[in-house]
């Protein structure tokens, strides 16, 4: 039986997500709402005043809608998988091209001045990255357990975010790290999961307790670990554990130790009868005086580590002698730590870090973009002040309100009740999409859906984090609220390809 035109146009219809295309329009009308919210002032006008960011907005809106009818109805979807490496080159190219003639915008190097339009492309790089993963990730031949095809997936996610940290944009190249969740789907070991969680644990705790106390966390992590994945688990434990009891008590024990020293020495130094005796003797409490726990720590660890790699080779223990490298890995970042705080991150991020761990305190300075923050959600209550009826908003309290924190707009007016609503959409939208790729037979649809999921959930997760004081302030947008072109654009192609993909697998189905 032949299907009439009607009957294929009803197929077209029904194989499109319109709740995801619902989600997606009433998150953007509610960032613009709250865009104009962010400017709103006695001088201000209306909505559509095109001389301020709202009216502007509205342009851009305007535009995105119509590139999504483009992507939706008039692309053929086939084209993406095969346009998926010359998009890929040419991105990574003008990510390239913009270091050298781009000029400084808040230390960063990231955006073309297009007369008056500006162009970030680090936006549009999450769109080729993922494309890209899903065309070569989707191949027959791919496995993710075989070394080459994981540096081939590496080297694609780890291209752009380079040249984007060399642009001193922090936040846009942080997003990549959530094409780790894509990954765990398509086979990743959850190993990689845990193994990002104690790296970001290690540098943490190295800032804010010390290179010591992040070698007893590493240590007391690996026992548990390997204890785990060992036959012997209580066995471990009760040893793995006591030893870090004990090294636990260096510190107090050590102090003991050098107190008597000190007084050992005190009188070496007053009461040695023959000169050169005293002094040898001084020099040889001074050395040792000068020893740090975390050096006998370290020591006791490094004298253990040739047995435990001997007990891994005789038991053919390939999880414990991973550890033993993951440990010495560790604790070469936990030296490293001071470095890259010091000499790679720029000033501005490490007082951000400093402020957001309780370093420092500077409400005046790195920390008054949070503090205000903080303040214009905290005065919302539980049903907010009401649209247009925020102090900290109209009176311009908040920097960059209409950009990366649009969020405190949403929590000073509309309240705890606005900021529910606005994250679950979120949720949904990344839930939808989710539950949309897990329906595609082909892997490129799906590969794409997750990658699509994760770049939105970062962004989410980020911005809304720095906003309430549990993230630095990395300048990142909030997807479809924050004000710009060019987030709107990106997040608009990324959702809108995906759209087109799910509908070009589904109108038959």
């Amino acid at each position: 039986m032949i299907d009439r035109p009607s009957d294929q146009k009803g197929l077209q219809r029904q194989s499109i997500d319109w709740a995801l295309i619902g989600t997606y329009m009433v998150l953007i009308l509610i960032g613009w709402l709250n865009i104009y919210a962010s400017i709103h002032s006695a001088e201000t006008h209306t909505i559509l005043d095109w001389g301020n960011r709202a009216g502007k907005q509205f342009v851009w809106i305007l535009t995105a809608f119509g590139l999504a009818g483009i992507i939706l109805f008039l692309i053929p979807p086939t084209w993406w998988e095969g346009l998926s490496i010359p998009f890929y080159l040419f991105v990574l190219g003008l990510l390239v091209l913009v270091i050298f003639v781009s000029s400084d915008v808040k230390g960063s190097h990231s955006w073309f001045n297009l007369g008056p339009i500006r162009f970030q492309p680090a936006e549009i790089s999450k769109i080729s990255t993922s494309l890209l993963l899903a065309f070569v990730m989707s191949q027959q031949s791919f496995r993710m357990t075989r070394l080459k095809d994981f540096a081939m997936v590496c080297a694609i996610i780890g291209l752009p975010m380079l040249v984007i940290v060399a642009e001193s944009e922090t936040g846009s190249a942080l997003v990549y790290t959530g094409f780790i969740f894509m990954l765990y789907r398509e086979g990743l070991s959850g190993w990689w999961l845990g193994a990002i969680g104690l790296i970001i644990a290690l540098f943490i705790s190295t800032l804010t307790m010390g290179a010591f106390w992040a070698c007893i966390l590493l240590i007391t992590v690996l026992v548990l670990c390997t204890a785990i994945m060992s036959k012997e688990t209580w066995h471990r434990l009760l040893w793995g554990w006591g030893f870090v009891g004990v090294m636990a008590f260096i510190p107090r024990v050590w102090g003991w130790v050098c107190q008597a020293v000190s007084a050992h020495l005190n009188w070496i130094t007053e009461r040695a009868w023959v000169p050169r005796a005293g002094e040898t003797q001084e020099y040889f409490w001074s050395f040792l005086l000068d020893v740090k726990p975390l050096y006998l720590l370290l020591g006791i660890s490094f004298i253990l580590l040739p047995l435990l790699a001997w007990h891994a080779y005789q038991k053919r223990d390939r999880f414990l002698a991973i550890c033993l490298g993951v440990f010495l890995g560790g604790v070469l970042l936990v030296f490293s730590t001071d470095y890259i705080f010091q000499e790679v991150l720029q000033p501005h991020q490490r007082g951000r870090i400093e402020v957001l761990l309780g370093l420092k305190e500077d409400l005046a300075g790195v920390g008054y973009n949070v503090n205000q923050s903080k303040i214009a959600i905290g005065s919302g209550g539980f049903f907010g002040k009401g649209y247009l009826h925020g102090t900290q908003t109209t009176f311009g309290f908040v920097p960059e309100q209409s950009t990366d924190f649009i969020f405190c707009t949403v929590g000073e007016e509309w309240g705890f009740l606005g900021c529910l609503l606005v994250i679950g959409l979120y949720v949904f939208l990344i839930a939808r999409i989710v539950r949309d790729a897990e329906q595609c037979r082909g892997r490129f649809t799906r590969i794409y859906g997750y990658c699509v999921a994760a770049c939105i959930f970062m962004h989410l997760f980020i911005n809304v984090g720095m906003t309430v004081g549990l993230m630095p302030v990395i300048g990142i947008p909030l997807p479809l609220l924050s004000y710009g072109g060019s987030s709107l654009w990106a997040f608009t192609i990324l959702i809108f390809i995906f759209l087109a993909l799910y509908r070009d697998e589904k109108k038959y189905f």
